[in-house]
């Protein structure tokens, strides 16, 4: 433990004064939780390679803060990506990049942990790494002179394009395995254990991968033919899940920040997972199986968040919020309890149909905003093809009963690139819009409907039954980008937003590569690639001359179809999920089969259950039984005066 470490405070307010938005580096934020340093047995800083808005807003980093700082003898700081006025000065004045709660340097913490959200912020953890002046490449800290470098989150289930920059990886949820690993290094260094011997010990954790333990081998054409662990490593390393959801240690006193952030307001956790089984979702596929957490847990933890905080909005998260068991009974709760205080809850994850909409009428009577929907795909093929789960007449039971509800303003998103997609598919978005501006002015004459069309490239990922897939060439989305806009120009009312094609590019090149992209992102980073999720910072010619540099065609690594064969480079990493259930899942796509959410229909065969050693079948007993009609919620929003629903869901309708 470096007791010895020096505040940089003094140094930092000195800067504060010349950055826009000091806010942003300000300690000591309402219910932060910084503790001395003298006699602890390990320090642990988690960096979040992204600006403190959206860092703060995002839970797990929350969730990760309590669960260790509970702990007296760990600390556990915060670290965000400084923006780049900010990083100049800490550069022109030789100052580390610091934690929020004591300013203390990166490099004098015992464990530096990297949340992996998103691959297009991979250029900003070596920038961040460097800014902490600490070697980039894993093989130049051999010994204790430098903290362990740690990763965990969605990326890190294909790890291979970061291995050479990390010790080792978390596979799965952290907040058990976060605290072995910590128990793991505070025994070692206190018995004077080397670093490679600590390593050996670590990768024996469940839930932990050492890269440096496992030998990636190429075939004579380059392609991955195996992944080989040493000896004493496993040979699959499988996730870490919390079983018991209400044990989970949940941040009830949440940090209140000086600086507004994206989602400025109180949080909590409804469940984990989801079983709905979106082709193209990743998440849908790592976060299972299912897990709630009990309505009197929830109802607690909401009153805590609440009165610790004093914010009023309340938000539900989860993958799938309308999804929980007891959602109505907790949303009948919280309003009893907390809307007369002028607190609003809100859903961010609501499913395309009336049942959702019924949902968000009825919590949005404090505080009402525009409604979000995503269909994904233009026609009722594709969505089959994507097992999107969202037949046509939920999409317009959902508009009819927005409408009726008095909603004036739409969100839509799709995607474009899809697996099977044809240029009718696409044409179908634009259709799909027509139509429900036609409903909008049939429900409210002259009060014209305003509806925004957001379109994501699609990027497959990893662990989904979309991990075979060939990303579209950049060319061929930019003509779909261009046939979007043309069947859009004729549409008053709706405007169409199209995501960055680059941008999506290069989150497929890294999505699902290998090990020796390692040396592409290093030379991204050489040539100041850095926040390449914000377009003004973005530089595509660099990140095009790094893969030159590197003598790598990115595009052989984004178009690449993957056989069945195929040594796949996250095959060592075990998600839980069947990849042969996978396989048959890609099969069904092209056969635009369905398979239905297996809470409401039979089991699926995905194997996560046994694989984890869960059993869903008495979650799914009780989802059944506790979800609401639709007729119960529509209905209640007629007979309260908002407007009927030509019939729809009535409880006499025949």
């Amino acid at each position: 433990m470096r007791e010895q470490a020096k505040s940089w405070e003094a140094e930092v307010a000195a800067v504060l004064p010349l950055v826009d938005k000091p806010t942003r580096y300000l300690a000591g934020e309402y219910n932060s939780a910084p503790k001395d340093w003298a006699g602890l047995a390990a320090t642990m800083v988690l960096l979040f390679p992204d600006l403190y808005e959206i860092g703060m807003s995002h839970l797990g980093m929350r969730v990760l803060y309590e669960a260790v700082n509970r702990r007296p003898e760990y600390a556990f700081e915060r670290c965000f990506a400084p923006a780049a006025d900010m990083e100049e000065l800490l550069r022109e004045r030789h100052i580390p990049l610091f934690s929020w709660e004591n300013y203390h340097a990166v490099r004098d913490f015992d464990v530096v942990g990297v949340t992996l959200q998103y691959e297009m912020s991979f250029t900003n953890i070596l920038n961040m790494l460097e800014l902490a002046e600490i070697p980039l490449l894993a093989a130049e800290r051999p010994d204790w002179a430098y903290p362990l470098v740690v990763a965990g989150g969605p990326c890190a289930y294909n790890p291979e394009p970061l291995c050479d920059f990390f010790d080792l990886f978390i596979i799965g949820e952290g907040e058990e395995v976060e605290l072995e690993l910590l128990d793991l290094y505070a025994a070692c260094r206190a018995e004077n254990i080397g670093k490679d011997e600590f390593l050996r010990r670590a990768c024996q954790i469940p839930g932990i991968y050492v890269p440096a333990f496992y030998r990636p081998e190429y075939d004579a054409a380059g392609r991955l033919a195996a992944v080989t662990p040493a000896p004493f490593a496993p040979p699959r390393v499988k996730k870490r899940i919390i079983k018991d959801m209400d044990a989970v240690p949940f941040p009830e006193c949440q940090i209140v920040p000086f600086a507004e952030i994206v989602h400025d307001r109180a949080v909590i956790e409804v469940m984990r997972g989801c079983n709905r089984g979106c082709r193209f979702c990743q998440a849908g596929i790592i976060y299972r199986p299912v897990r709630e957490k009990s309505q009197r847990t929830l109802a607690a933890q909401a009153a805590a968040a609440l009165a610790s905080t004093g914010y009023d909005e309340l938000g539900l998260v989860s993958l799938s919020t309308a999804d929980y068991s007891r959602v109505e009974p907790l949303l009948d709760q919280l309003l009893a309890e907390h809307a007369a205080a002028g607190v609003s809850v809100s859903l961010p994850s609501l499913r395309v149909d009336a049942v959702s909409v019924g949902l968000a009428e009825r919590i949005q009577t404090v505080r009402r905003s525009g409604l979000t929907l995503a269909p994904e795909a233009g026609t009722q093929r594709l969505r089959d093809v994507i097992n999107k789960g969202v037949r046509e007449e939920d999409i317009f039971a959902a508009a009819e009963a927005a409408l009726a509800a008095g909603w004036t303003s739409f969100k839509l998103y799709f995607m474009a690139g899809l697996p099977y997609e044809t240029d009718d598919d696409l044409l179908g978005i634009a259709a799909l819009a027509r139509q429900l501006l036609a409903l909008g002015a049939a429900a409210h004459g002259k009060r014209r409907l305003n509806i925004t069309v957001s379109v994501a490239f699609f990027v497959p990922k990893c662990d989904t039954p979309f991990q075979w897939f060939g990303q579209n060439s950049r060319e061929e989305l930019a003509r779909k980008r261009e046939l979007l806009y043309q069947a859009f120009r004729s549409i008053r009312g709706a405007k169409l937003n199209c995501h960055d094609i680059e941008l999506s590019f290069l989150e497929g090149v890294f999505s699902r590569g290998d090990r020796r992209l390692g040396r592409v992102l290093l030379a991204a980073h050489q040539l100041g690639c850095k926040f390449d999720s914000w377009h003004e910072h973005f530089d595509y010619a660099a990140w095009l001359r790094a893969f030159e540099l590197c003598g790598i065609d990115p595009a052989a690594y984004a178009g690449r179809e993957f056989a069945a064969a195929d040594t796949l480079p996250w095959d060592h990493i075990d998600c839980g999920v069947d990849k042969r259930w996978l396989w048959r899942e890609w099969q069904k796509a092209a056969a635009a089969q369905t398979t239905p959410d297996c809470r409401k229909g039979p089991c699926s065969g995905c194997g996560v259950c046994p694989s984890l050693g869960c059993d869903n079948r008495a979650a799914r007993r009780v989802f059944r039984r506790l979800q609401p009609a639709p007729e119960a919620l529509l209905w209640s929003a007629a007979q309260r005066g908002r407007g009927g629903l030509s019939g729809v869901g009535r409880p006499d309708a025949a």
